[in-house]
């Protein structure tokens, strides 16, 4: 698949068919990930792949008893290994990094024919209990990955006009 189709046939999915993720597809997209670039390549992330039953039911719960959270075939928790690094601009690092690595799951996965659901409604101390995240990191991010179920929805987005500029603000 191009490149800019993948980007416009990304949505948030959050029905799934009840389909196993084969590892193949999986190891091709984290092989996206790895290739993500970040902060001085530090690469200073972990992703937590959850494909059990019994643990994404109980990732329910700590991602607000989102429903669709438990039927997704994988869960994927990015965790940031530098939760005080900051850039020289002032931004704090694993934010940015995760962002970058996590939509790169997401492009991949349309490649692969899946679909995900970025997740930013969750409980920090229930992920990091569920999935035996050190206390030291932080939990960016929740992402849901598997076959969709149903049609896309597409959402209309604001014109070019609104949201680029040149030269100045």
């Amino acid at each position: 698949m191009e490149l800019y189709e993948a980007i416009k046939k990304r949505y948030s999915v959050r029905a799934y068919q009840d389909k196993p993720v084969e590892q193949e597809k999986l190891d091709r997209i984290f092989e996206a990930v790895r290739q993500a670039p970040s902060a001085n390549n530090r690469q200073p992330w972990k992703f937590v792949i959850v494909r059990e039953a019994g643990i994404r039911g109980k990732l329910v719960g700590a991602c607000h008893d989102q429903a669709f959270v438990g039927e997704a075939a994988v869960v994927i928790a990015g965790v940031g290994l530098a939760p005080d690094r900051t850039m020289a601009c002032g931004v704090p690092s694993d934010p940015v990094d995760l962002g970058i690595a996590m939509e790169h799951i997401a492009l991949a996965a349309v490649d692969e024919g899946l679909g995900t659901c970025w997740i930013g409604s969750f409980d920090q101390d229930q992920i990091h209990e569920l999935l035996g995240i050190p206390a030291e990191a932080t939990v960016i991010e929740v992402m849901t990955l598997g076959y969709p179920a149903g049609e896309p929805k597409y959402h209309d987005r604001k014109g070019m006009d609104e949201i680029v500029s040149y030269e100045k603000f």
